[in-house]
Order: structure tokens, then C-alpha cells, then sequence
């Protein structure tokens, strides 16, 4: 659905002035016998060099720039004298830096060039064929060259001219692809069905031969694929007496041996191109028309192609009467998408420019010869794929080509495709026609020119123009004719024409404007009848300016008329091959420059302003509205510009893009369409705008901004384009790379439609809108919830089926809307439906009262009830739907526990549930009380608080039952808040603290004991809790004799607070309450109080209880204090010890056989064999042996198990090393426990005797040794710290794990520090001295 429209066109037309040895009328002469012939593209230098041929001086050489802005005559930068001066090639060679011209009489010819395309050398003939040559071509990467001479030789040769093959033309030989014959049997014993053997006898007549073409030149074609493998000869074929000298095709490796060779074709021409892909072999053919008697030619011309093996693959007519005409030559674009036709007619050349899409050829372009005459050659730019040169005999022509979709109003969605004469248009908002078809095929007669009274050359518009904003079309041709007209397209739906085009207007440009190019119409209403319409044509003056010529008149729509006088301006331009901006208002025609700025053309004034730019030139473009201009590069570039503020990138990779819906829409070559709001757009470009331009820095942030955003986006099939965007039905159609339409609703274009409907109150719109393209209905509450609210009687009104309101309450009440705001909605749309009929909206009604959340059912239920009273015969079809919407079974629950057995009995029959499973169980409530009944219920239906609730209503004979009832199910709470204030409660509490004794929890179960007055069980509870405060406080109020709390006593401070090392506090007890000194001197003694027993027997006066308890007790507690130095310090030899090993051996071993790495993002990949191997370095400190595989799977208790083997520490694993540093960080934990243990016992054993004393100094130097050695071996083992780092998964902590085995265990286990508090006596220091 794209065109091909020019976009660029340079004319450089040789001049007199270059003759410098001549006079000047000789060389105005010259001039007029020099003929150009022959060009080609310098691509790395950017220049086109030509050749002409000359009578008198044989061949010159002719240099212009590629840049289309430069129209300067050429340059003559050389010449070769040649008698025959007949050039058949001339080509560049960018590895050499040449320039190579051959010709006819068999010279090859070369230049050097420098680095600025300037022929440094005179020509050199590197080589001549006395036969001449017929026909020459270059390999695409310019590596290799073929060359059929005169005497009918196929020669290749290297860039350098080597000859590397050399054979006749003409052979018998099929080639290397011949066919094969398999061997299935002769012909003549086949089967031939209906027709027998018959044809298979030898004709007695004499074979009809091929008659010689009498416009065939005789000469030779040869055409290279693209990628330089295979080159194809057409050639004639040697005449035999049973045909003609027809042409035949034969296909040649790059090595020049014979592939394939094709059968003689009737009516084949000389003209020939390999198809850069690969695919297709393009030649022409005149078509013959048998007679009776002799062979009649048709005059018809078609393109024919075929395959590399010789068969043909289809083709297709050209247009129009070409009897008189010549197919000269064909050329395909670099990119394989266009074919170039060259046509050769008596009245001028043209060349046609042809696509292919959905297997139709469309003829997008005709380019006409000059002054009537002749194109006497066509190349295409090697890599700018949509460049195309052409010379004349005086002029060397530069077009180039971009694609571009002809998309008109919105409100119709019209595409206009040029296919030749006709105009192919559709109306996207109503019909979708695939292409190659189309809803009107508008034919375009030919235009006339009155000035001379003879017919346009070209017959193909080179571009048309839909109106952005009313259903009119223009066309423009290249000689200067416009015609316009209004297509009147239908935009309801139904039968009928599409459109009913009527022209409108047309008329010739004048005649200085050359080279008409694109064409613009716009317009806007005056009023209902009238509306002005503006049409902006661009072209160039004679010198290849830009030159803009308006046309504005004042159309009558009703009735429709045609249009008489305009009103006419012309502006001129001082640059060269610019692009107008499509616009929509006639006021906002923009004019863009090759170097992307954007000029405003003021049309009253025929002046013109730069208002912006875009960053590069962008060959499609849009104005949106007065400040915006959106521009899509060459490079896939999407650039916005405003006024007085420089371009900015929006996104790159993008093949196509359109301007709808308040969108920039655009696909992506990573397969997706995406939507750019142009208000967040426009937000971020206007941010930070100050006076004049913007920053650069301000510019990078905002191109940042836009580049970060996260627009809306969408996945499309590969390499889909935009064909246009209809907002009306929001609609996206996009076309396929095969040619084929797809048509999508987007989200954002269906959103922005329902806003603005929902804005505006068209609830119902907006509703089918969002039913149609499947939305979530509760968009239409989140747009604006307070109008939705304030709205909702127009919402019912408006909406009035019952299904759609059930669909909508549906939709909203499994939305992710707030619960607080379904439940307003629901409510009221209910209230609403309820003040309006109750019986028509029963089913809403129900509806809105089960989808909130949390859903009704009992108030559904209710509505049941009253409908009942109301209109008894439609309960049963608002049961069986209220059946449909919720469970039946908890609905059935639901009318159960509503206690009203009408209401379960209707439910359950219309559920068809069966009667012998809820009759008997309903039988038997019937039979109970009432609240018992109500107790059986609640109970069965599980809510047990309710079911405690009933039961405690049921009467005093049922309160057994009510505290096995709340003990069962620990409804503790709710029962004593049921209870309270009754004589019950004390039951019920007794009842709850035996609950709470049973779990364990004493402290808890001895406060409800209290509360419950229950002291014998509380003081069993404290004892548990040892809570031995409470414990004898509640002992002295209940007034317990001394022998029972004497053995309270005891069996609190021996039996539990002793074995739980509670040794103040068991002799506090035994001290207060068994009033038993010995026994608490001795535990306090046991746990190391020595000054507080030390005071109880001064208290107490019992001076024995020191040589009796305290001195044997002294020592056994340093002995245990030595025992414990020695235990320690044979730990820490041991562990420093196998430290100093275990580095020994990390240096001598390599760090991954040393640790036996294991990756975890493996262990679930099964790759080791069941088969034994030999251990190698890798295995050497493995646990067990590698021959068995992994699991492919670990489980949760596995990798629980793994994770405390890699803490275990097991002598030779990988984690030993960080299992004794921890050992050690832990023994300077427990040396800072010993030395408080340390300093409280010293000063007893120094004042106890003289035994205890020398016991004391010899503890002192223990331990100072201790803290010696193990102060030593911290500073010999920790470097220095690290901090470890925090993990929180299996499979994170393991692969963190994997990662800390890399790192140095010292790195992750922190260095311990040693207390440096005062712990040792002053006086055992002397009394070691002394």
C-alpha cells in the first residue's frame, strides 16, 4: 500500500566551455555531436563519472557529485582517442582506485584516481581484443569481468585483467545441472492416458521456425547475481533448419563453467538483469500470434522471468499500446524491489519503475526523456538502494525514490496506491480489501498538454495527495498538470458504491516550474456550504531550486460543484530538493530542507521562516498541529521538533509511523507497535524551555526522558508496517512484508475513544465499545468515579438490557477495583434498578448483590422473599439464576442458616438436589426448640461462635453441653464474653485455665486460676512457671502451715532452681521459707557467690559452715576453673596446629583440587557416567568417589543437609579451614567467660588460707598464660576483617557459599577481640614475685 515518489532529483547537462583546444564554434559543435552514454557511481568518493562519445575526439570523461544539491554542469576530467569510439562499460574500482572504460572496438581503458576523484594517469590500454568485444560486465563486488568478443568467445578475467577462463559462446552442452534420468522406463511404454500413443508417432509436417526479431541487435546480455556466485548470458542462438535464431539463456558459475542452459523462447529480447537476490532472471518478450500460414507479431510486451536453471517463473505485461516501442534495456535496484524498464518510442524515451506485492507487478513510476529525447542509459546506486542515474545525450540525471503511503482523512481511513493510469483507493472505516485489490479503481486519462497539443510522455502521476481533514484527492504529473477531486466516499456501513469520485478540477502548472514532484492538498470549512481548499505543488525553476506554486479557491459543497477560478502564489526557495510537510490546515503549509530544518511558508506574504529543524533530513514527515512536527529518518529514526527549540529523538528502529488518536504510533524492526502520547511529548520538550533555543545539556535530558519512557506497546507479526490509523473505529491497519492487510483494534486507540465517550455521556457507546474489544468494564468507573456515581440513573437509562447490566456488575465486582468502591457501585446501581422496576431488573438486582465484595447472598436471599409477595411467578426464574451466579450448595447453607426452611426447601428443589439427602436432616431440626434448633444449624454449618451464642440461649439444662461444646472447639473467649456476669463464669474460666495448663502455658493458666478463685490449682500453675514470688505470697494468704511450705520449699529450690543453676535464687528460698542455712550456704557456694555466703554466716553466726562448706567448696570450684584452662588451651594447640597445616597445603596444591569447588547452578544437571575413571588432581580430596552421578534433583531435607555440611568442618573438607576460626572466635568467647568467673573466686581464695591462696596464684598464672597464648595466636592467624555478606535463599546462600570458597576464610570469619578488663589481684601478683 506504499508509493514510490521521488523525493530528490539532480540535472547536470554538459556545456560548450570545456573545449579548450579548439575555437569556439568548433567547440560548440562538439558539444552538439557529443553524446553521453554511459555513467557510473564512485561510491567511495561520492562522484559520477560519464562517458560520452565523439565522432572527431573519440571518448571523454565527464566528473559530477553525487550530492543531489549540487546542480553544477560536469566536469571533463579525460579523454581517449578511438576510431570507433563505442563505449560498452565504464566502471570504478574502488580496491585499485580506477577508472575502466571499455569499448566496442576491444580497448580496455583505465584511469588512476586520487583521493578526490581526480584522474591522475592519461588513459592506459591495458588490454584489446582484435575481434572486438560484443558485450561486458562487472561482477557486483567488482572482482571479476566478463567479456563476449567478436568472434563469439566467453572470456573471464580478474580485476587485474588476468584472463582465468576462456570457451565459445556457442555449445551443445547442457551444463553441470542437467537432468537426470533415473531409469523408469522408455517413453513409449508409459501410461498416456485419454490420449494414447498416438502423439507419440513422428510428425510428417515440418516444424515451424522461430522468426529473427528485426529490433533484435544481435548483441550478446550478460547479468551477474547479486551476491556474485552465478552470472546469466543471453545470446542467439546458431540457426538450425528446424528453428530460428531465437535467444536462449545459459547460466556460468564464477568460474565461468556451464550450469544450465534454457530452450529457445519465441519472441525473447535482448534486454536482461539477474534479480540481486537471486531468485528471478528478468527478460522481455514480444508476444507472436500463430496463423494458419505464417507467424504474425502481436506488438505486446511483457517481463518474463526465470529460474537459474533455465525454467520460467511467470511474468507480466507492460501497459498501454507499445507496438512501435523497444524494450531497451531492464536494471533492478540494489535491494531487489524495483525494476527499472527502459522504453525506447519514436517520440521520447521513458523509463518505468515497477514493484511487486501479493504477486501483482504495480507500475509506480514513469520518468520521461527530456525534450523528447532518448535515455541512452539507466544505473542503479550500488548502495543507496532507492538512487537512480540516467543520461541523455546532453544530460546526466539523478532521481531519487522513497516510499511513502498516501493515507487521507480519519473519518474515512482512505489509502490511494498508483498502479500506472488507476488510482487505487480504499476506505479503511468500512471496507478492508486486500491488495491487489482495492473498493475503487479511479482511472486517470492522460493529460493533454494545449500548449504544444500533443499528449504527456509520462502517463503515470508521480505522486497524489488525500486530504488530511476532507475526502478529496489530488494527483500531479511531471510536466505540470494537477487534477483534483472530491471521492464522496460512504462512511455508514451497508451496500452500494464506496465512493463516487467526481473531478473537481484540473488544470497545467505554468511552464517555469520543472520537475513537479510532490503535491498537497488541504482545506478547512468556512461554513456547512462552503469550504476553502488549498493545493500546494513543489517543483523546481530552471537552475534546480525549490519552487512552491499555491493554488487556493472556494469550493461549493452542497450542491457540489466544480471549481472555476483560484487564486494563485508562487514562492521560491534558494535550496534545493526539499520536502513539504503534509499538514491539515492550509495554514500550516512547512517546507522541509534537506538539512532537516523547517521552514513556515507564509502564503499571503510569499515568504517564508525557519520555525525548527529536525536533527536530519527525514523523507517522512507530519505536522500535527501549529507547534508539532514528527519526522521519520532514513535511519529508522523518530525525531519531534517544536518552535524555537532543537529536534529531539523519540526512539529508534522504527519502519513506519502515523499521527492518531493523540498517538504517535509507530513499529519497531524488533516486531511491535508502540504508542507515545503526544501530550507527555509535548510535556517533556516544553519543560524547561526559557527564552530562545535550548540547551544542549536541557536537550540531552529531555531526549534521555523521551528515549526511557515505557510506552504502551504491542507485538505485531514480523516486519509490519503502518498503512493508516482510522480513530473512528479504532482501528490499526498494517500490511505484511507479502502484501497482505491485517486490521487490529489497539488498546490505546479503543481507551481513548471510550474516555472521550465516557466524558462526553454516552455510556452506552462507551459500554459496547469496551464489550466489543473485551475490556474490562470497570474502566468505565476508574475514569472518573465521581461523574460515574453522579451518573448512574443516564448509565441505566441508557444501558437498559438486563444482560448487559449483569455483564457490567460482573466485570466490576471481579475487578481490582477497592472492595469499599464495588460495594458503592453495586449498592448503587441496585438502588437505582430497584426505584425503577423490580421485576424487570430482579436478575441485577441479585447480581449486584453477589458480586461485592464480600458478596450478600442473605440479602439476595431476602429480595427472594419479597419477590414472592410481590409477583409469585417470577421466583422461579430468579432462583434458578441466583442457582447460576453462586454454588447451590452454599446457597443452600446460606437459606439454612437464615433459619427460614420455605426458603431452603425452594432452594434445594430448584437446585435438584436429592430430597432423601436434606429432607430427614431438615425433619429432624424441625423437631428441636428453637434456639437449640438454631444451635443444631450454626453448629452444621460451622460457625461455631454463633452455634455457642445459640446453645447459651437454649436454657440451663444445655450448659454441660455448651462447656464440652466451647472446650472442644476453644471458644474460650467467646465464652467468657458470653458468660460474664452470670454465675456460670466461674465455670467457665476454671474450664479455660485447665486449657491453658494443658498447653504449658502456667503463668497464664495460674492468672485465670486466681480470677477464678481457684488457689490450690494457681499454686500448682506458679510452681510450674517457677514463679516462686507469686508461689509463696499465695501460700501465706491461703494461710498454709510451715511443714507444707517448708516442703513447697524444698521441692522449688532443690529439685528446680538448683538443676536450672538458679543458684541465688534457690538459696534466697531455702534461706526465707525452709529457713534452712547449711543448704543454701552450699548453693550458693556451688554457683560461686562466695561473698554472699561469706555474709549469711556472719549473719547468721555460724562460723563451722566455713570449714565445713566454703573451703572444700573453694577449691573444687578453682579445680573445675583449671580443668577447664587445660581444656582450652589443649583446644587451641590442636586447632593452630592444624591452621598452620591446612595453609601449607593451600600453598603447595592448587585452589580448586585444594577445595574441591562444586558449582550450585549445577545440581540439577545429570552429566558424570556410572563408568569408574582413574582419580585425578580434582578428585584427590573428594569424600567419596566420582564414578557414581549426582541426583538430577535435590530436595528441601537435602539441601537442609547440605547447608550444615557446609558448616561442619569435617577434617579435609573445604569448609575445615573456616570451621576452626570459628572455633577459635568461640574459645575467645568462653575465655572471657571463665575470666568473670576468674575475678569473683580470686579474692576468696586469697583470704580463705594459705592453701586457697597459693591455689589462687597458681590460677592467676594459668590463666594469664591462657590469654598470653591465645592473644599470640589471634595476631598470628586474622590479617584482617571483612564483613560477611547477608543472603536469603537455598539457592542464593548457595551460590553465595560457592562464591565465599573463592575468598580467603580469614576474609569471612571476623578477627575475635580479647577482653582487656581487670580480673587478677594485685597481691597474688607480689606473692608470685616475692
Amino acid at each position: 500500500m506504499r508509493n514510490l515518489v521521488p523525493s530528490a532529483i539532480k540535472v547536470s547537462t554538459l556545456e560548450p566551455a570545456y573545449n579548450e583546444q579548439i575555437s569556439d564554434s568548433t567547440s560548440s559543435n562538439c558539444v552538439q555531436e557529443s553524446i553521453v552514454v554511459a555513467a557510473a557511481f564512485d561510491v567511495d568518493r561520492g562522484l559520477i563519472f560519464a562517458a560520452s562519445e565523439d565522432a572527431q575526439f573519440g571518448v571523454r570523461i565527464w566528473r559530477t557529485p553525487v550530492d543531489p544539491c549540487e546542480w553544477n554542469p560536469p566536469i571533463l576530467c579525460g579523454s581517449f582517442s578511438s576510431i570507433d569510439p563505442k563505449v560498452l562499460s565504464l566502471r570504478v574500482i574502488g580496491e585499485s582506485a580506477q577508472l575502466v572504460l571499455v569499448t566496442r572496438s576491444g580497448d580496455t581503458v583505465t584511469w588512476q584516481l586520487d583521493d578526490s576523484g581526480e584522474l591522475i594517469s592519461g588513459p592506459d590500454v591495458v588490454g584489446s581484443v582484435d575481434s572486438g568485444i560484443l558485450s561486458v560486465e562487472w561482477s557486483p563486488d567488482d572482482t571479476l569481468l566478463v567479456m563476449i568478443t567478436g568472434d563469439e568467445n566467453l572470456i573471464l578475467m580478474t580485476s587485474t585483467f588476468d584472463v582465468l577462463s576462456e570457451a565459445p559462446l556457442h555449445t551443445e552442452d547442457f551444463g553441470e545441472d542437467a537432468p537426470i534420468n533415473v531409469g523408469w522406463g522408455a517413453k513409449e511404454t508409459q501410461f498416456h492416458g485419454s490420449i494414447g500413443r498416438a502423439h507419440l508417432q513422428p510428425s510428417t509436417q515440418t516444424p515451424t521456425q522461430i522468426q529473427e526479431d528485426p529490433n533484435d541487435d544481435g548483441l550478446p546480455r550478460v547479468s551477474w547475481r547479486g551476491d556474485g556466485a552465478y552470472f546469466v548470458v543471453s545470446s542467439l542462438a546458431r540457426q538450425t533448419p528446424q528453428s530460428g535464431k531465437g535467444r536462449v539463456l545459459r547460466v556460468y558459475s564464477n568460474e565461468a563453467r556451464l550450469q544450465s542452459t534454457a530452450d529457445i523462447v519465441t519472441g525473447l529480447e535482448p534486454s536482461l538483469s539477474w534479480r540481486p537476490s537471486g531468485n528471478l532472471i528478468a527478460s522481455t518478450q514480444k508476444e507472436i500470434r500463430a496463423g494458419p500460414s505464417d507467424t504474425q507479431q502481436t506488438g505486446k510486451h511483457g517481463v518474463v522471468f526465470f529460474e537459474r536453471n533455465g525454467l520460467p517463473h511467470g511474468g507480466f505485461n507492460l501497459r498501454g499500446d507499445d507496438r512501435d516501442s523497444r524494450i531497451k534495456h531492464l536494471a533492478w535496484s540494489s535491494d531487489s524491489n524495483v525494476l527499472a524498464v527502459h522504453i525506447e518510442r519514436e517520440h521520447g524515451d521513458v523509463v518505468q519503475l515497477w514493484t511487486t506485492g501479493n504477486y501483482h507487478w504495480y507500475l509506480k513510476q514513469e520518468i520521461s526523456a527530456p525534450l523528447s529525447t532518448h535515455f541512452t542509459s539507466i544505473t542503479w546506486h550500488p548502495e543507496v538502494s532507492m538512487r537512480l542515474l540516467l543520461t541523455s545525450p546532453r544530460q546526466i540525471i539523478q532521481h531519487d525514490y522513497a516510499w511513502e503511503t498516501c493515507s487521507g482523512a480519519n473519518d474515512t481511513g482512505c489509502v490511494g496506491v498508483i498502479d500506472g493510469q488507476k488510482i487505487l483507493i480504499t476506505p479503511f472505516r468500512t471496507q478492508n480489501i486486500p491488495p491487489p485489490m482495492s473498493s475503487h479503481q479511479l482511472l486517470v486519462n492522460t493529460p493533454t498538454d494545449t500548449t504544444y497539443g500533443s499528449l504527456f510522455l509520462s502517463q503515470v502521476p508521480p505522486h497524489i495527495s488525500l486530504s488530511q481533514s476532507h475526502d478529496l484527492l489530488a494527483a500531479v504529473w511531471q510536466e505540470g498538470h494537477i487534477m483534483m477531486w472530491a471521492l464522496q466516499t460512504r462512511t455508514t456501513p451497508g451496500g452500494g458504491a464506496a465512493m463516487n469520485p467526481i473531478l473537481i478540477w484540473s488544470a497545467n502548472l505554468p511552464r517555469e516550474l520543472y520537475h513537479c514532484r510532490q503535491v498537497l492538498v488541504s482545506s478547512e470549512n468556512d461554513d456547512v456550504e462552503h469550504r476553502t481548499i488549498s493545493a500546494a505543488i513543489l517543483g523546481s525553476d530552471v537552475s534546480g531550486n525549490d519552487r512552491i506554486l499555491i493554488h487556493d479557491f472556494e469550493h461549493v459543497t452542497l450542491p457540489l460543484k466544480s471549481i472555476s477560478a483560484t487564486r494563485s502564489r508562487s514562492i521560491s526557495l534558494q535550496q534545493k530538493n526539499g520536502r513539504l510537510v503534509p499538514h491539515e490546515v492550509p495554514g500550516h503549509l512547512a517546507w522541509q530542507a534537506p538539512d532537516g530544518s523547517i521552514l513556515q511558508v507564509h502564503r499571503e506574504e510569499e515568504s517564508y521562516s525557519q520555525i525548527c529543524s529536525f536533527i536530519e533530513y527525514c523523507p517522512s514527515s507530519q505536522r500535527v498541529d501549529a507547534q508539532l512536527f514528527v519526522g521519520l529518518s532514513t535511519g529508522g529514526k523518530v525525531y519531534i521538533a517544536i518552535p524555537n527549540a532543537e529536534s529531539t529523538s523519540l526512539t529508534n528502529n522504527v519502519n513506519s509511523f502515523t499521527v492518531a488518536s493523540g498517538f504517535v504510533i509507530f513499529t519497531t524492526t524488533s516486531h511491535d507497535v508502540q504508542f507515545a502520547p503526544l501530550e507527555s511529548v509535548v510535556a517533556i520538550l516544553t519543560s524547561g524551555q526559557g527564552n530562545g533555543m535550548l540547551s544542549l545539556t536541557g536537550e540531552e535530558n529531555r531526549t534521555g526522558e523521551l528515549t526511557s519512557q515505557a510506552w504502551q506497546k504491542r507485538r505485531i507479526e514480523r516486519g509490519s508496517r503502518i498503512v493508516t490509523a482510522v480513530p473512528s473505529t479504532m482501528s490499526l491497519v498494517l500490511q505484511m512484508p507479502r502484501g497482505n492487510l491485517e486490521t487490529i483494534n489497539p488498546r490505546p486507540m479503543v481507551m481513548e475513544v471510550v474516555k472521550s465517550d465516557l466524558d462526553a455521556g454516552l455510556w452506552r457507546k462507551a459500554f459496547m465499545a469496551c464489550r466489543k474489544h473485551r475490556i474490562d468494564f470497570s474502566v468505565i468507573v476508574e475514569h472518573n468515579q465521581e461523574v460515574f456515581m453522579a451518573g448512574i440513573p443516564a448509565f441505566v437509562e441508557q444501558i437498559e438490557e438486563v444482560d448487559y447490566l449483569n455483564l457490567f456488575l460482573t466485570s466490576v465486582g471481579r475487578s481490582q477495583l477497592p472492595a469499599e468502591v464495588v460495594a458503592n457501585v453495586c449498592d448503587s446501581v441496585r438502588q437505582d434498578l430497584e426505584d425503577r422496576d423490580l421485576t424487570k431488573y430482579v436478575n441485577s438486582i441479585l447480581t449486584a448483590y453477589v458480586v461485592k465484595s464480600p458478596p450478600d447472598h442473605e440479602a439476595g436471599l431476602v429480595l427472594l422473599l419479597r419477590l414472592r409477595g410481590v409477583n409469585p411467578s417470577l421466583v422461579d426464574e430468579a432462583v434458578k439464576y441466583i442457582i447460576f451466579l453462586v454454588d447451590a450448595d452454599r446457597l443452600f447453607d446460606t437459606a439454612l442458616g437464615m433459619y427460614d426452611f420455605s426458603l431452603v426447601l425452594m432452594v434445594a428443589q430448584h437446585a435438584q438436589k436429592d430430597p432423601r439427602e436434606y429432607l430427614p436432616f431438615l425433619r429432624e431440626l424441625r423437631a428441636l426448640p428453637k434456639y437449640y434448633q438454631h444451635f443444631k444449624i450454626d453448629d452444621h454449618l460451622k460457625r461455631r461462635a454463633k452455634a455457642l451464642s445459640s446453645l447459651s440461649l437454649a436454657g440451663p439444662e444445655y450448659f454441660q453441653e455448651a462447656l464440652d461444646y466451647l472446650d472442644m472447639h476453644q471458644l474460650h473467649d467467646e465464652a467468657l464474653a458470653i458468660w460474664q456476669g452470670t454465675d456460670k463464669y466461674m465455670d467457665v474460666l476454671g474450664i479455660y485455665g485447665a486449657w491453658l495448663f494443658d498447653r504449658h502455658e502456667y503463668h497464664q493458666a495460674a492468672t485465670v486460676f486466681v480470677e477464678a478463685s481457684d488457689a490450690r490449682r494457681a499454686m500448682i500453675s506458679y510452681e510450674r512457671a517457677l514463679q516462686w514470688q507469686e508461689l509463696f505470697e499465695l501460700c501465706l494468704k491461703e494461710q498454709l502451715d510451715s511443714d507444707e511450705i517448708s516442703e513447697i520449699a524444698y521441692r522449688i529450690a532443690v529439685d528446680e532452681l538448683l538443676s536450672k543453676k538458679r543458684f541465688s535464687e534457690s538459696a534466697r528460698v531455702l534461706l526465707d521459707y525452709a529457713k534452712d542455712i547449711r543448704q543454701a550456704i552450699h548453693s550458693l557456694a556451688q554457683g560461686n557467690e562466695f561473698a554472699e555466703a561469706r555474709r549469711i554466716i556472719t549473719l547468721h553466726a555460724k562460723p563451722e559452715l566455713v570449714d565445713q562448706l566454703l573451703l572444700p567448696c573453694a577449691l573444687d570450684c578453682r579445680a573445675q576453673i583449671g580443668d577447664d584452662i587445660n581444656e582450652m588451651r589443649e583446644q587451641l594447640c590442636k586447632q593452630v596446629a592444624r591452621l598452620t597445616e591446612l595453609r601449607i597445603k593451600k600453598v603447595e596444591e592448587p585452589v580448586d583440587a585444594f577445595y574441591n569447588l562444586d558449582d550450585p547452578t549445577l545440581h540439577n544437571v545429570d552429566v558424570m557416567t556410572d563408568v569408574s575413571m582413574a582419580p585425578t588432581t580434582f578428585t584427590r580430596y573428594t569424600m567419596a568417589p566420582s564414578a557414581t552421578s549426582k541426583a538430577s534433583k535435590r530436595s528441601s531435607k537435602t539441601k537442609r543437609k547440605m547447608e550444615r555440611k557446609l558448616g561442619s568442618g569435617r577434617k579435609g573438607t573445604v569448609d575445615e579451614e573456616e570451621y576452626i576460626l570459628k572455633s577459635v572466635a568461640k574459645l575467645v568467647e568462653r575465655c572471657a567467660t571463665t575470666q568473670g568467673e576468674i575475678k569473683k573466686l580470686l579474692p576468696h581464695l586469697l583470704q580463705l588460707s594459705k592453701a586457697h591462696r597459693e591455689e589462687g596464684v597458681a590460677l592467676q598464672v594459668e590463666f594469664d598464660h591462657l590469654q598470653s597464648e591465645l592473644r599470640a595466636a589471634i595476631e598470628d592467624i586474622w590479617k584482617k576483617p571483612d564483613e560477611p555478606t547477608p543472603v536469603d535463599s537455598w539457592a542464593t546462600r548457595m551460590q553465595e557459599k560457592a562464591k565465599e570458597q573463592l575468598v580467603e576464610p580469614l576474609q569471612r570469619i571476623p578477627r575475635p577481640e580479647m577482653s582487656t578488663s581487670e580480673w587478677s589481684l594485685k597481691l597474688l601478683q607480689q606473692k608470685l614475685t616475692g
